[in-house]
This record gives C-alpha cells, structure tokens and sequence, in this order.
C-alpha cells in the first residue's frame, strides 16, 4: 500500500524534513478493514494508533437506555484512535467501526513512544494531533449546547460532506443530537433551499 498520503499528512502537520518523515512512516503497517468491522470495541483496551487513508469509521457509545449514540465520524486522511485507552490503558468506554471499507497504517503504542522520544519533530506532530483533537471535541461539546439543530446540520455539511454519503441517518441524527424524524426534517428543508 502507498504510503505518500501518510507521508503527505506528516509533512504537512509538522516541521520534519522529508528525510525524517521517510523515518516516521516506516514505523506505520497497514491495515484493512471490511465495511463494520471493529478497529476498537467498548472494554477493550486501544493499543493501535490509526491514520486513515481511505474509507469513513464512526466512534460510538451506548446511553443508559441502551440506545447507540454516535460520539464522532471519522473521514479519510485522519488519526483515529480514543485516546483515554490509547494513552491510560484503560478498557474503552467507546467502540470504533468502520463504516465503509477502511485503509490506512497503524502504530502501536510502543512504536508511538519510540518515536516521541527519537525524533523531536514527531513530537510537535503528535501535540498538535492532541491539541487539534481536543479543539475538535470542545467545539462539537459547545455546538451541542448553544447551537441549534439547523446550525449543527449546516455545519456537518460544511465539513464533512461524505458522511451524508455513507453513514446511517440514525447515526448522523445521534451525532447531531436530533431524533430521526428531525434529521428528515432538516434534509426536506435543506433540500429546497
């Protein structure tokens, strides 16, 4: 499998030279994964470190009621990966599935480590990919609070037009915070504008 959009990815998120992002990615195998198959499942422990180079997955839960609830959807040329488990070893509270037929490279946490302590640029790529994922995850928790289901729908849109594409509406409605029946709604609407 080409490795030049992992490659591509790096140099762009970092100061590394081309020589040391050559390093960098041969840490990185790759990986497939079939359309519902499990990159992470809830009480398991996340040891693998994605980038994603083709395909949509979509991280989620399960509320009190037991109802599915998506937490997140993930496109192509992301990192994928839930970090509490990743970096506390701790069982999963979440669950990570592929939506679509999924490619991509993984590192595991030894290897990740390595590499935070060889190679200093990689370091800077790895904080911004935190700091990015912690503005993302704040953002989306202040959408929900101040944000109308119009706004958040438009915003979806805006940035993630292939979810549309490949995901469940009951897995969009979830992540959008809406009912099914107001998913179908905004779609109607939307669609005459």
């Amino acid at each position: 499998m080409d490795k030049e959009p992992l490659r591509n990815y790096i140099q762009h998120n970092s100061p590394a030279s081309r020589q040391i992002v050559e390093t960098i990615a041969e840490y990185f195998e790759p990986c497939e994964f079939a359309k519902n198959d499990f990159f992470l499942k809830e009480g398991k422990v996340s040891t693998d470190y994605l980038f994603l180079t083709e395909g949509l997955m979509r991280a989620f839960s399960f509320d009190t009621e037991g109802n599915e609830v998506t937490t997140y959807f993930y496109p192509k040329n992301r990192m994928v990966f839930e970090a509490a488990s990743f970096f506390t070893h701790a069982n999963s509270a979440e669950n990570i599935q592929a939506v679509t037929v999924c490619k991509g490279f993984t590192i595991t946490f030894e290897k990740l480590n390595e590499l935070f302590h060889s190679i200093p640029e990689f370091r800077e790529f790895g904080r911004l990919m935190l700091v990015r994922g912690f503005v993302e995850f704040k953002q989306r928790t202040l959408a929900l609070i101040t944000k109308r289901a119009e706004e958040r729908y438009k915003d979806l849109i805006k940035s993630n037009p292939e979810i549309f594409q490949y995901a469940q509406l009951k897995h969009i409605a979830s992540y959008l915070g809406i009912t099914d029946t107001s998913l179908s709604r905004l779609r109607k609407e939307f669609s005459k504008r």
